[in-house]
């Protein structure tokens, strides 16, 4: 057996491993609510579940929406369409393979194929990946701010999320003063730096080129914050879904008062980031714990966040399908493709 393949058999195993773990330790009600066996046997709620799939969708689409924009800022040729077609069959393989970034290295390597600024292309899907996680920060930040300045209860009952809240403030803070600092830093100054990483061996031409990328996305300040205004809309559909998905099942719904909108919107974007960096097919087992965690935060049941985690789930790969059956059904742009060999790889 190869490394590459023990590796992402691993992925699968510890993923599938804690999502077992975490579904046997709710599924039993207790004194705190519900458990998932109660909840799952009764009836499903079809227009949450509804609404929950159409913003999981129309949040997806705007992050290919999102890529598209950040490659042409880099002036490549690229088209809307081939954004989709790359976009969704990224979101399947981001879906079903481990790590939550296992898309995103086919997305990079089909583009690149079509490019022949390739380290570039690479590059505008490292950032467009950061500039999603980024607004995530944001998302929480902005929200935060909001609750503070109108004393909401949602931030004055739960020291938590509170805690959450200034820890956005603080990463914002930091990468502003960061991305400003940049913009002092003079071309010929950026360049000479690219020179000097492009000395170094074997990496150093990819670094350099990786580095140029950076430096002309902040020298289009137009572009940056046109992506990162799309992925405040993104997400804030990724925290509408979750929020419809949690109303699925009646029982949990009707015998628990779930988490309003407001705390959904503080605690989702964190567990997105959990699930993300969570070294397993879409994040699979290391959703559900950061939700239930997510959830005992602000003093509700566990057994719910898992719920509504494994809900979403369901979407996402629904989602993910659809994205596999549009890949295939639209005409390739640019001499783009993807084979089937990449997929051992992104393991």
């Amino acid at each position: 057996m190869s490394k590459a393949l023990a590796k992402t058999l691993l992925k699968y195993t510890i993923g599938l491993g804690l999502l077992a773990w975490v579904i046997s330790k709710n599924w039993h009600s207790s004194d705190a609510g519900p458990g998932l066996r109660d909840a799952l046997a009764g009836p499903v709620r079809l227009l949450p579940f509804a609404l929950a799939g159409l913003f999981t969708g129309l949040s997806a689409f705007l992050t290919f929406v999102r890529w598209y924009l950040l490659v042409r800022a880099q002036e490549l040729p690229f088209t809307l369409v081939g954004a989709v077609r790359l976009g969704a069959v990224g979101y399947f393989f981001n879906t079903f393979l481990p790590g939550s970034v296992g898309g995103d290295l086919v997305k990079a390597l089909a583009l690149a194929r079509a490019q022949s600024r390739r380290t570039v292309a690479v590059a505008t899907v490292l950032i467009d990946r950061a500039i999603g996680l980024w607004a995530l920060i944001w998302l929480v930040a902005l929200l935060g701010g909001w609750f503070w300045l109108t004393d909401d209860a949602v931030l004055r009952q739960h020291a938590g999320l509170r805690a959450v809240v200034e820890s956005a403030w603080g990463v914002v803070a930091a990468t502003i003063v960061t991305w400003a600092l940049l913009g002092f830093l003079p071309e010929w100054r950026a360049q000479r730096f690219a020179r000097r990483l492009a000395r170094l061996p074997k990496i150093g031409h990819n670094l350099a080129e990786f580095w140029r990328a950076v430096w002309l996305y902040r020298t289009r300040p137009r572009a940056v914050a046109l992506a990162l205004l799309l992925s405040l809309v993104s997400q804030s559909g990724n925290v509408l879904a979750f929020h419809f998905a949690a109303q699925t099942f009646t029982v949990a719904a009707e015998d628990v008062v779930l988490p309003n909108l407001s705390e959904h919107a503080l605690i989702v974007p964190p567990g997105m980031a959990i699930e993300a960096m969570f070294p397993a097919p879409g994040g699979v087992g290391g959703g559900e714990f950061g939700y239930g965690k997510l959830y005992t935060l602000i003093g509700r049941p566990e057994a719910l966040g898992v719920l509504a985690s494994l809900a979403r789930r369901m979407l996402q790969w629904i989602v993910g399908l659809i994205g596999y059956v549009v890949y295939l059904r639209l005409r390739p742009t640019l001499g783009v493709h993807v084979h089937s060999s990449a997929t051992p790889s992104a393991g």
